[in-house]
């Protein structure tokens, strides 16, 4: 009998050993949470040309993640990370076209070899970038989806808010003839869309 009650003790005591390294393990991977990947996260562009609104699209080859947080969430883990985009990375498919963007449209702005900003979420859809360019760092409202690797974030950049109008202006007398329309008039945009997927680890 002894021997009996002696193995169900030992049973006991293994059972509650195991279940408290597993509560344990589990509370470690909560607790250490997600970060943003830097060597996945991508930044792509839509800029319009002629009254038509004709898309012309393209991306940041580079985009540096400045600071490094974790989060229980994507969400709070992206939260105030800084970013940084080097204007010479832009890529168009085209390369007379990233070389007259380069030279005839940031060439143009002041201190703009850089492009840069701090990320902030607002609730479990919308948030803002204090985006800095043109020597001007002004409010980038944006929209964000989740999915189970990522958020992507949606924004509309109105360039005029950055005091872009001679860069606009100088971009678009560049490429008269090629941002003129059906109708003859040559008319480059000054809103951009903005599509930045940030990865997870």
């Amino acid at each position: 009998m002894k021997k009996i009650i002696l193995a169900i003790l030992v049973l006991t005591i293994s059972v509650n050993a195991v279940s408290c390294k597993k509560k344990t393990t589990k509370e470690n991977i909560t607790t250490q949470g997600f970060t943003v990947d830097p060597n996945k996260s991508e930044m792509n562009w839509t800029a319009y040309k002629t009254t038509a609104k004709v898309p012309v699209k393209g991306k940041f080859t580079q985009l540096t993640i400045l600071n490094h947080k974790v989060g229980k969430t994507y969400a709070e883990a992206l939260n105030g990370t800084e970013f940084s985009i080097p204007v010479s990375s832009i890529f168009s498919n085209n390369a007379d076209r990233d070389h007259k963007l380069k030279t005839m449209f940031f060439g143009v702005m002041k201190n703009t070899s850089i492009l840069s900003g701090v990320i902030h979420i607002s609730d479990a859809n919308t948030g803002y970038v204090d985006f800095s360019m043109n020597a001007v760092i002004e409010k980038l409202d944006f929209s964000y989806t989740t999915t189970d690797k990522s958020i992507e974030i949606k924004a509309i950049m109105n360039t005029d808010n950055w005091q872009a109008q001679a860069a606009i202006e100088s971009i678009n007398t560049t490429c008269f003839e090629l941002h003129k329309g059906a109708d003859g008039i040559s008319k480059t945009w000054s809103d951009v869309a903005i599509d930045l997927k940030v990865y997870f680890k």
